[in-house]
């Protein structure tokens, strides 16, 4: 008995030695394989690394494109503060009239409050002609458009309206006085009201109802779109049909200039199209001066005869509109490269 006990103990030991070696090789396996697979997570990791490192070098450009042509805001607005140490003389400004000014601001100082933000601001425009503001985020671009129609603390400086001191008049006095229209940024329309009443209502200056009413007869004469919904809700409107409300509100008091912030703005490609379209019409065949404040910079300069370039509250470039479309520089900052 005590020799069967005896063989089964060296039975196990013998099984015991056998299986340890098998252990063994198993560790030997995995600390080749972490070995192996450590350098190849090091290489990922570097690729990587350089990828990002490339992608931060290649950074320029600004508004449009891809990662590889954007530019931070501050860095556009420090390199086009350089440029602007060149900045259009009067003279300069008014080469880019076909003929006489019909609207002129004379080196304006204009704010909110007590903060000034166009500083010596100047512009030239003439009658049936249209001008693009573009430049980067709080170069005063909007607060140009606010002060021409009386939005604006202002300073100093003039603003006039074919040979008329237009200054200190109230947005009313612009509107019925000076034929001075401001085109609001999107959603404005009353969704309530029908298209109809919507418009009447660009008519509430007229003297009486039925001079807004007949106003209103010729905007829908003018545009089928609106005349075919001029019972429906505005609210039930697509995008584009109302930024042509917008505009055709402002058109029912008559103006000559016409102040436009922001045209495309929330609209898809195929609306902003018709806007530009319809801008187009009044321009050319209505004879509107049109003064516009445009974030698609390419659009708004290839509508524009004229466009400046305003760099903190001055500006920093002036030229025709399609000549600014082929300056590097305004290129390279604000068109995307």
């Amino acid at each position: 008995m005590a020799e069967r006990t005896k063989k089964k103990a060296a039975s196990k030991k013998a099984e015991s030695e056998k299986a340890a070696p098998k252990k063994a090789v198993k560790k030997t396996v995995a600390k080749k394989a972490s070995k192996t697979t450590a350098p190849a997570k090091k290489t990922a990791k570097k690729a990587a690394n350089k990828s990002a490192k490339k992608t931060e070098q290649n950074v320029s450009g600004y508004g449009s494109g891809g990662v590889d042509v954007v530019m931070s805001v501050d860095q556009v607005a420090k390199e086009a503060a350089s440029i602007a140490a060149a900045a259009p003389t009067i003279k300069e400004l008014e080469n880019l009239l076909p003929g006489d000014v019909y609207l002129s601001i004379n080196d304006l100082c204009a704010g909110y409050g007590k903060m000034e933000i166009l500083h010596d601001f100047s512009l030239r425009i003439g009658q049936g002609q249209s001008l693009c503001l573009i430049g980067p985020n709080g170069a005063g671009k909007s607060t140009v458009l606010h002060s021409i129609f009386g939005f604006t603390n202002i300073f100093s400086g003039s603003i006039m309206v074919n040979g008329k001191d237009v200054t200190s008049l109230t947005p009313s006095q612009k509107l019925s006085e000076a034929g001075i229209a401001y085109i609001l940024q999107d959603k404005s329309v009353f969704p309530q009201m029908t298209v109809e009443e919507n418009l009447l209502m660009g008519g509430f200056l007229k003297d009486k109802p039925a001079e807004a009413k007949a106003a209103a007869e010729m905007v829908f004469d003018k545009y089928s779109r609106l005349a075919d919904r001029r019972n429906k809700p505005a609210g039930v409107l697509s995008g584009g049909e109302r930024r042509l409300l917008e505009i055709s509100r402002a058109l029912v008091m008559q103006p000559q200039v016409l102040l436009v912030d922001e045209p495309s703005i929330g609209l898809e490609p195929r609306f902003i199209d018709m806007v530009f379209e319809i801008l187009e019409d009044l321009q050319r065949k209505d004879g509107k001066t049109i003064i516009m404040v445009e974030q698609n910079a390419k659009k708004g300069l290839a509508f524009a005869d004229i466009g400046y370039v305003l760099v903190s509250g001055e500006t920093a470039i002036a030229d025709a509109g399609d000549r600014l479309l082929e300056n590097p520089d305004v290129g390279r900052l604000f068109l995307g490269g």
